[in-house]
């Protein structure tokens, strides 16, 4: 049997791959293993495609035997279970959406393809990617390696549960409300919200593959266990979306700095309405405390027009539910406004605004939208990153919900210090940095006393992806980064 660590970060899988110490064959069949083994606790990989896996691992090994390089050659990845496939199911976990199979391959299946990425399959995530939890009524439920009880997180939570307990290299997700940083934080992996148009958001859902610029907000990104394999994956799916590409080219600035010390890292100020867990709180001051006697300037900031983050937050929410609700049929909206018009609170109307909104609304909040990405460019002038929680709990026990969503949904709480706090304030901390599309880092900083994963994310400047994430890269160093969930062996 090949002596290979499958909890090896991708960059050292490639280099073993290069050297010749393992084949991308071999490399396969020990994640095929892994996944046929472990994978019944954690119904992470939920759609399964080993066999043209094996294929395209062999003709990887072929080509390496000739000579040739990709960046991704014959490393073995997931994607995320909405992004498109061509031969394989898209389902989002709807039930109406059982059966469909993709024609086509999304640009983050057709770009990690053309680097030489050997594709296993696809994870799960929650119906229409709405939840911080992975289960729908078409994979069932995915549950978090570190503890089988609780969510790995969502939406991509199957891959970040996929990653964490050595079952795949590296993972593509997306993120519109944390859905790539809550599950990196709940299952102590990495994962990066990238800016805006950085990569192509078009070859999700089974929906005509071309791209569509009033989606705001959403984004593709990779999950992996290391903030290096991020840069990896980025400069491999970054770069312009369909119809753009016959001029537009990517060129991204190298990270504002190299030594961790050199570093001037705002922290997010607390939010007053907005209850933290003390874990989550006390991991923040921690690593704010060790920057500040490494060297690096360190203070409480943000952009101004942040306030007390209420009016942001709703424009938030106002965005929010007019770009998803343009994914549902018309009465599956309307049973959608009946539900939001029994609730009667600021966000609760924010909703209402994004269903009932006017073209003329949707122009305007994204005229405010700019506004605040104004001040994010101003805030960057004095500062390199924004530290910040992910979201404002640790992973938390499987909690069920409908499908379809009905009243119950809004009534729903977290319990933080134990305390009842709304579930969907959990969509507070990923927004600060959604709204504005600016970029972000979700990075693991330990384990809570009960040993589940702390995360945090560092918030970037636009377009300049690589400085959070070498930001990362560089505290991993030092306080240690992904750490393997015990149950899990090495064979």
């Amino acid at each position: 049997m090949v002596d290979i660590d499958p909890f090896a970060s991708a960059t050292e899988l490639l280099a073993a791959l290069r050297a010749g110490k393992i084949s991308s064959t071999e490399l396969t069949d020990l994640y095929v293993r892994r996944i046929e083994r472990h994978d019944g606790r954690l119904n992470a990989v939920v759609v399964r495609d080993f066999e043209r896996a094996r294929h395209q691992a062999r003709a990887a090994d072929q080509a390496a035997a000739r000579g040739e390089r990709g960046p991704l050659l014959g490393l073995p990845i997931t994607l995320k279970e909405s992004i498109n496939v061509a031969g394989l199911a898209t389902t989002c976990g709807v039930p109406e959406w059982r059966g469909f199979v993709s024609q086509h391959d999304a640009p983050a299946a057709a770009r990690t393809r053309a680097a030489g990425a050997v594709l296993m399959g696809k994870t799960n995530v929650p119906p229409m990617l709405a939840d911080w939890q992975s289960a729908n009524p078409v994979h069932g439920r995915s549950s978090n390696p570190w503890d089988v009880t609780r969510t790995p997180g969502g939406s991509s939570g199957g891959g970040a549960a996929a990653l964490a307990a050595g079952l795949t290299a590296l993972e593509v997700g997306s993120d519109i409300g944390g859905s790539i940083r809550v599950p990196a934080a709940f299952c102590g992996v990495y994962g990066h919200r990238p800016s805006e148009t950085l990569l192509p958001r078009s070859g999700q859902f089974p929906m005509p593959p071309l791209p569509n610029a009033a989606v705001v907000m959403g984004v593709q990104g990779p999950l992996a266990r290391s903030a290096e394999d991020l840069a990896l994956a980025l400069s491999v799916l970054a770069g312009p979306d369909t119809g753009e590409d016959v001029a537009w080219r990517v060129e991204l600035p190298p990270a504002r700095h190299d030594r961790l010390a050199d570093f001037r890292v705002a922290v997010l100020p607390a939010i007053p309405w907005l209850t933290v867990d003390d874990r989550i709180t006390a991991a923040l001051q921690d690593v704010a405390s060790w920057l500040g006697r490494l060297g690096c300037t360190v203070g409480e900031a943000q952009p101004e027009p942040l306030g007390d983050h209420r009016e942001h937050h709703a424009l938030y929410r106002a965005l929010l539910s007019a770009v998803t609700s343009a994914r549902v049929d018309e009465d599956t909206r309307r049973q959608r406004l009946a539900m939001w018009r029994k609730h009667d609170d600021d966000f609760s109307r924010a909703h209402l605004r994004g269903l009932e909104g006017a073209p003329g609304d949707y122009i305007l909040w994204n005229g405010r939208r700019e506004q605040y990405r104004a001040a994010w460019r101003a805030f960057f002038g004095d500062w390199d990153v924004l530290l910040a929680p992910a979201i404002n709990v640790l992973a938390y026990p499987h909690v069920e919900r409908a499908w379809p969503q009905d009243d119950s949904d809004l009534t729903l709480t977290f319990t933080v210090g134990g305390r009842a706090v709304p579930y969907l304030h959990g969509l507070v901390y990923p927004a600060v940095s959604t709204v504005a599309g600016q970029p972000a880092t979700a990075f693991p900083v330990g384990l809570s006393p009960e040993g589940l994963p702390i995360g945090l994310q560092a918030i970037g400047p636009y377009l300049e992806d690589l400085t959070p994430i070498r930001f990362a890269a560089l505290l991993g160093g030092e306080i240690g980064g992904f750490r393997r969930p015990p149950g899990y062996d090495l064979s």
